[in-house]
């Protein structure tokens, strides 16, 4: 499993989302342009001391990642907008969970790259779930639809 966070704009959010993958030993990818510099102590504190266990690339352009990122895996993107429920979509164990900007989600051209999409069921008012919140959602999701969280049992941790 993969994690994209496409021009992710919030530190702490990208912060959160480091340590998440940190905890799960998913694989990190940021797309530039970030709201922010990787130096940022507001994202450093969000990682905590985990930064150095977070398997991290931080690819130039969206089409840098297109071209060298990818490698045959799957797509699936995710929108408060449309898409498939969290719960009730297909995982595979390799697929690349793509994740918009907090304020504008991700664009149409990039929803259009794949017929693979995922969304969050809200209930109320509310337009939209916190990235890392979100991201954690559907990471969990698609780790446990795939098994791999039988792999990770309260028994098996160190």
């Amino acid at each position: 499993m993969h994690i994209v966070l496409y021009h992710p704009e919030i530190p702490p959010n990208t912060g959160n989302v480091a340590r998440l993958c940190a905890a799960t030993r998913t694989r990190l990818h940021l797309i530039e342009p970030l709201g922010f510099s990787l130096d940022d102590r507001y994202l450093k504190r969000a990682g905590l001391d985990y930064w150095p266990h977070v398997p991290l690339t931080v690819w130039a352009s969206w089409e840098d990642f297109l071209s060298r990122g990818v490698e045959g895996r799957r797509l699936v993107t995710t929108s408060a907008r449309g898409g498939t429920a969290v719960h009730r979509f297909t995982y595979a164990p390799d697929d690349m969970l793509v994740f918009g900007p907090e304020t504008t989600g991700l664009p149409q051209e990039v929803l259009d790259l794949t017929p693979h999409r995922v969304c969050i069921p809200i209930w109320g008012e509310v337009r939209s779930i916190n990235l890392s919140t979100a991201t954690g959602v559907v990471l969990y999701q698609a780790l446990a639809a795939t098994g791999e969280l039988d792999q990770h049992t309260p028994e098996t941790m160190p």
